[in-house]
């Protein structure tokens, strides 16, 4: 028996109800996302109380193209141009007000301001500024939302990077991708509603660590978890047949584990026990469905030329996007890359322009690839990092 269940049989009623309510809001939000977000997309919308949405959701899916190490939004796409002015001089203690810095500014006794050092240009019908480091971006730059407003209490990658996947600095918590999964459900049965992957830029090799914890369901069944799919060997592990196990073996084999999987499940009544149920059997659809998702070969050259030479490499960035087009294709609804490689401090002006070609073509490359096939309307993609640079320089 798990620790859960454990807890859940010395609940008292003065427990139970008091913590009744959190339940309720979880019961509202399944009734109100239903199990499809279509549904949501064809009923009409009167009424309704001051604030609430004007239009009903259009979004389906997610991809969520997570840039670990913090990019620096000075360099990319923040327009400062007074900086320059004060290039050297020394931060003003009123731009710091008092806030604590990081363990590694502990030996500084100087902090000169750290002006951008790449040129910004104009571009699109919006006039948006970006950098000339992204002129794939540039060219798709009015299809792209820029939130500026973006601030965190973090102020060292960890728990900034697990803030921005779970809402919480601590972990334990489930993330944005779990809690999709819980609320929506799988629109494809043969697929994880939860597909995590990881590129290496190369910015910085030695990047800060990404955890299992970051695609981790939390206090929600391991059923919402993410699902890691790998570059090499197997895309997913042991989704091949052992060696000496046909096809009709393991179908045998899945089914008699079933069987006494469901014997406990009888004798517990563990969540758990279904949750292992459920993943045998999605491993087991995913042997057909995977190779034939991966398998890029009837691509047509158009496609690796959107997203640039590096998406014919598995793993890179590039063809971690071209997946997560085809995964959105198939109904997937939480699509997370992570690419690393961010965290750069004095080697920046050196890395940063490697990192930035990493993710320009292919990110612009996935835009206009969603639209021509008219899924952009009804996917959300999401480009970000868990904070970006400061204005003076550090380490």
């Amino acid at each position: 028996m798990t620790p859960l269940l454990e807890r859940a049989q010395l609940l008292t009623r003065r427990h139970f109800f008091s913590r009744s309510a959190s339940g309720l809001g979880v019961a509202a939000l399944a009734t109100l996302l239903e199990q499809d977000l279509g549904a949501a997309g064809a009923a009409k919308v009167s009424g309704g109380l001051p604030g609430l949405p004007h239009f009903a959701p259009k979004a389906k899916r997610v991809i969520y193209l997570f840039q670990s190490g913090g990019p620096s939004q000075i360099e990319l796409y923040e327009h400062k141009p007074r900086l320059a002015e004060f290039r050297g001089a020394e931060l003003p203690d009123s731009i710091r007000m008092g806030q604590r810095l990081t363990g590694m500014t502990a030996t500084q006794s100087s902090f000169p301001v750290a002006a951008p050092i790449f040129k910004f240009a104009q571009h699109g019908q919006s006039g948006a500024w970006l950098s000339e480091l992204l002129p794939h971006l540039a060219r798709t730059v009015d299809k792209i939302t820029f939130v500026k407003s973006m601030h965190t209490e973090a102020i060292n990658h960890d728990p900034a990077v697990t803030f921005f996947q779970t809402g919480f600095q601590l972990a334990g918590r489930p993330s944005i991708g779990s809690w999709l999964a819980y609320g929506l459900g799988s629109a494809n049965q043969d697929l994880p509603a939860f597909v995590v992957m990881i590129s290496q830029g190369t910015g910085n090799p030695n990047d800060q660590p990404l955890y299992d914890r970051l695609w981790g369901s939390g206090f929600l069944p391991t059923r919402y978890q993410g699902v890691k799919f790998r570059s090499l060997g197997d895309p997913v592990l042991y989704l091949s047949n052992p060696a000496g196990l046909s096809d009709s073996g393991r179908r045998r084999f899945l089914d008699d584990l079933a069987r006494l999987n469901e014997m406990k499940l009888a004798d517990f009544g563990d969540p758990e026990i279904s949750t292992r149920i459920a993943q045998y059997e999605m491993a087991y659809r995913m042997q057909k469905s995977v190779p034939e998702l991966t398998d890029l070969s009837k691509e047509p050259e158009r496609t690796f030329e959107l997203y640039g030479p590096e998406s014919r490499k598995p793993g890179t960035f590039a063809a971690n996007c071209l997946l997560a087009r085809r995964l959105a294709e198939r109904g997937v609804r939480f699509i997370q890359l992570f690419h690393r490689g961010w965290d750069q401090h004095s080697k920046l002006p050196k890395a940063l322009p490697g990192q930035a070609h990493d993710i320009d073509q292919p990110s612009a490359g996935l835009i206009r690839d969603l639209e021509e096939r008219g899924l952009l309307d009804e996917t959300l993609i999401v480009w970000g990092g868990e904070f970006g640079r400061t204005v003076y320089c550090q380490g």
